[in-house]
């Protein structure tokens, strides 16, 4: 049974629910350990078009707050104790690094989530709009685009876990899949996480894409396969942007992780990595 869910968002940026909220959620699902793993701020020409990162910046101060309180208190939930781990998740941005370092060393976080949301300045996930009018052939340098941009952000020494992999398949899922069976892709996705497992990064198993448009868990299958080949260390996450997403299908990423051989996953305490079975 899986009791640990790492990633999760509150109303301080796109979510719903205050911290406070979702850890009461967290006690009412049987969790053992919460992270809470908020948005970085963003710097202006990396944009959205339903932007919250005045609202972000300006409360993140409170966040923090609300978050180490809670941590600094557990209670007692379905499953017994439940701690908090106070995380980000922080983008990785196109020509930024120096914003990204800061960024990480901003406060004395567990753990950190890197991710890719942006090739350049193009919100890719922000909608389904540009995806539509793409070919095949447009799709796939989108995809060699987000993994030439993730392989940097996982050899950048900067984080703990890479946060849903293929979150470039949002919108194109079939598209994907036909990119994803070329032998040259998977040589790339092999070259990433041979880099992933070096820099002692975790894989996020996520099951936000279930309640995406993909509809399809992060990562895909070919990318479990080989991550399990190449030993790499597993984390688990809803990617909660409110009460109801907490663990949401956990049930189903613990059998999807088993089929591929995993039977630990990993959390960070203070960067430290901690392997449990699951």
């Amino acid at each position: 049974m899986l009791t640990v869910d790492l990633h999760t968002h509150t109303a301080y940026s796109h979510g719903a629910n205050t911290p406070a909220e979702m850890y009461a959620a967290a006690l009412d699902k049987g969790l053992t350990l919460l992270g809470f793993s908020e948005h970085s701020p963003r710097p202006e020409g990396f944009d959205y078009l339903h932007e919250y990162r005045e609202q972000l910046t300006r409360r993140l101060p409170e966040y923090v707050r609300e978050v180490l309180a809670l941590k600094a208190a557990p209670r007692e939930g379905q499953a017994g104790l439940c701690r908090v781990l106070f995380g980000m998740e922080i983008d990785w941005l196109d020509g930024r690094e120096d914003f990204t370092r800061a960024s990480c060393a901003a406060h004395d976080f567990d753990y950190l989530l890197g991710s890719v949301h942006f090739i350049g300045r193009w919100g890719f996930d922000d909608g389904a709009g540009p995806w539509q009018t793409f070919s095949q052939e447009e799709c796939e340098a989108q995809y060699q685009a987000y993994f030439t941009a993730w392989e940097q952000m996982l050899r950048s020494g900067l984080f703990n876990i890479a946060a849903h992999p293929d979150l470039i398949k949002i919108f194109s899922v079939e598209q994907f899949h036909i990119w994803l069976a070329r032998p040259e892709s998977l040589q790339l996705l092999r070259r990433c996480l041979t880099a992933l497992r070096d820099a002692g990064m975790a894989m996020e198993i996520s099951s936000a894409g279930l309640r995406k448009a993909c509809r399809e868990i992060y990562p895909a299958p070919p990318i479990m396969a080989l991550a399990a080949e190449l030993h790499v260390p597993v984390s688990f996450a809803s990617d909660a942007h409110g009460v109801d997403d907490i663990a949401y299908g956990f049930a189903r990423l613990a059998s999807y992780a088993r089929a591929f051989g995993f039977t630990e996953h990993v959390i960070f305490e203070k960067g430290r990595m901690t392997a449990q079975p699951f």
